[in-house]
């Protein structure tokens, strides 16, 4: 008998006991005999039983399974604060469905219904963007959401994040300080939550705090191609500090600086806001906002099985502390 075909009737039938007790037994329940017990367990084991959760869950209506949607599985930001989740849901027993959103090929608002769909118990959303048919998505259910490394001002959904203007500004001024007068902004997606209200305005709000009139923001600047072809742009504009938000992107305007046969930090500083294994590898090794996100991924797991379990949770927006590593893109170390 193929493993796929062995239901939990064919383990019944076999012990010759009733799919309740079978139920029981997998669910370890107490309240059946050792002999049986035993003899459940040695059908299970010969016909390579595997129950399934879903079914598992349907008289408790829970199924010790939660969705994770994650724009990028390539993406080491990710990745990292993956880790922090599935290592907090191992402890906790809980099973992960992983729905990626890359590309566009699957809109948010489309993985979430496809994990809903699916029954899982909670879920954790790590796209920073929000649409307002995921949001709405969001409302519509009973099954608790949490945002690992974006969040959202409109609506209460808890979130577990740094203090992205804070971070970013200490930032700016940091290259300021070491004489940058001349600075830019490089994002990825403009409309990304973090992107258009956290880190796009601390940076407007710090030109004008310094009476800095020209502004340089660049936007959809994805991937480390992206950023080297950026380059000549940000020698034609003058600029001598750059804040980035992606590592890999920032990597691509360090190289394609020092193949033009410019110094950094001299020349140019420049600062990340990821702090992937990347921005540490290359060299010179790059100034980065260090995020905890292995940190961020586990507290936000945490903060899922409490609100699956109905437990209490003192705070729903939690902001992790960050720290800003000097390396060697910028002159102040």
């Amino acid at each position: 008998m193929h493993k796929q075909e062995v239901t939990i009737y064919d383990v019944a039938r076999e012990a010759k006991v009733s799919m309740a007790t079978v139920s029981r037994v997998v669910n370890g329940n107490n309240n059946v005999r050792k002999e049986t017990r035993d003899k459940v367990m040695e059908v299970i084991k010969r016909l390579h039983y595997q129950p399934n959760a879903v079914a598992q869950g349907l008289a408790s209506k829970r199924t010790t399974t939660v969705g994770l949607v994650v724009p990028d599985l390539t993406n080491l930001y990710f990745a990292e604060l993956s880790k922090g989740i599935d290592d907090i849901a191992l402890l906790y027993k809980y099973n992960i469905i992983i729905t990626s959103i890359e590309n566009r090929l699957m809109k948010e608002e489309q993985a979430i219904q496809s994990l809903l769909n699916k029954q899982v118990d909670g879920v954790i959303y790590m796209s920073n963007r929000l649409s307002d048919k995921t949001l709405e998505a969001f409302e519509r259910t009973n099954t608790p959401v949490v945002l690992a490394g974006t969040k959202d001002n409109h609506t209460d959904l808890p979130s577990v994040t740094i203090d992205y203007k804070k971070a970013d500004t200490e930032a700016l001024n940091l290259m300021f300080n070491d004489g940058k007068k001349n600075l830019a902004m490089v994002v990825g997606d403009p409309n990304a939550v973090v992107n258009s209200e956290y880190r796009i305005p601390a940076y407007k709000q710090f030109l004008k705090d310094h009476n800095i009139s020209e502004e340089h923001i660049y936007t959809n600047i994805k991937d480390y191609s992206d950023g080297y072809n950026l380059y000549s742009q940000l020698v034609k504009d003058g600029v001598d500090g750059v804040i980035v938000t992606r590592d890999s992107s920032a990597v691509g305007i360090l190289n394609s600086a020092i193949d033009a046969g410019r110094n950094v930090p001299e020349d140019l500083e420049i600062v990340t806001a990821s702090a992937t294994q990347i921005a540490s590898v290359v060299r010179p090794a790059l100034t980065t906002i260090k995020q905890p996100l292995y940190d961020m991924g586990a507290v936000a797991m945490r903060m899922l099985t409490k609100l699956m379990n109905n437990e209490e949770v003192d705070d729903t927006n939690i902001e992790l502390p960050y720290e800003l590593l000097k390396k060697q893109s910028t002159l102040n170390q």
